[in-house]
């Protein structure tokens, strides 16, 4: 019903200048109604949104015309087309949210979906049972799409590396597990990186003459060298243990606002955990959705002359 009170508007010019008319007589904001798109993510919830503000205008001017009078909505529509907005609206916004380009996403998942079991789509008093059902679905089909074992092993390292969230939303029987194997990520890319400056060193041509340097000149020695003790040689780390200890160091580190750019982080604090920075370059990279490659094919691919994604999609596959 709601398509069809959007699209009675679409093709009729009158009915949206009677519109425009009924929006100043009752004080409402000049908005056009929005149609819904299946290649616009969330268009469905704004066209919802936009029919239940105009509710009152779009009313009147169908009221006007008995060929559109069927299409007024009841009160047992508006109270679906409330139950569903209510349902849909934050968690739209929290999508949008993920969809960005300019800032890290990938690690913001799990704390997300943290959020909607705990809150936005937990079941409220006021809820009706429509609202309460799509909210059920909603987090049913999110514990089905990220129950995977590798696509949850990489939501956790991303956590992990992100110094607003580390290991806080990772389960107490997966941290260790976690830890792991971020160590063995670490070695992993050390001993590469050892591998390839040996190779680089092997490939330049040695030259046989050597410069000889110039000796230091002698200095007078001073009052506080005949003080000075021989320093005891430490006990020398292994290559593991140095990567165990800069993950507890950084493990222990002060927290971060959840508002911080961890990439600003990562930028001032790299020489405290050059091996683990590696790591979060690895991870945090990943966008937390498709949306951003689809809007690079979008913005190359669609013109005024090539609108139609449904021909165009037939055209390239």
């Amino acid at each position: 019903m709601c398509k069809k009170v959007v699209s009675s508007f679409s093709f009729s010019w009158k009915r949206r200048r009677d519109l425009a008319t009924a929006q100043q007589e009752m004080n409402l904001p000049a908005h056009q109604l929005i149609s819904e798109s299946p290649a616009r993510w969330g268009s469905r919830e704004k066209m919802i949104e936009r029919v239940l503000e105009q509710e009152r205008a779009i009313s009147q001017v169908l009221a006007t015309d008995k060929k559109t009078r069927h299409l007024i909505l009841t009160w047992q529509d508006l109270e679906v087309l409330e139950s569903v907005h209510k349902a849909l609206k934050t968690l739209l916004e929290f999508v949008d949210a993920l969809s960005s380009e300019s800032y890290i996403t990938v690690s913001c998942v799990k704390p997300v979906f943290h959020l909607f079991q705990s809150s936005i789509l937990a079941h409220q008093q006021d809820d009706t049972p429509l609202t309460q059902s799509v909210k059920v679905s909603i987090l049913d089909y999110l514990r089905e799409k990220y129950s995977d074992p590798s696509t949850n092993n990489l939501l956790d390292m991303a956590g992990l590396v992100d110094p607003r969230f580390k290991t806080t939303y990772c389960t107490e029987e997966k941290v260790e597990d976690i830890k792991s194997r971020a160590i063995t990520e670490m070695e992993a890319m050390l001993s590469e990186s050892n591998q390839g400056t040996a190779e680089l060193a092997a490939s330049q041509p040695q030259d046989a003459t050597t410069v000889s340097q110039p000796a230091e000149p002698l200095r007078k020695k001073t009052l506080g060298s005949f003080f000075k003790t021989a320093a005891t040689p430490s006990a020398t780390l292994s290559q593991r243990e140095r990567i165990e200890k800069e993950l507890f160091a950084y493990l222990q580190s002060v927290s971060v606002d959840s508002e911080a750019n961890p990439l600003q982080w990562w930028n001032e604090h790299e020489e405290m955990f050059p091996n683990l920075k590696n790591v979060a370059k690895k991870y945090l990279c990943v966008p937390a959705t498709s949306f951003p490659s689809e809007r690079v094919f979008i913005t190359s691919i669609v013109t005024c002359h090539r609108a139609s994604l449904h021909k165009m999609q037939l055209y390239i596959f």
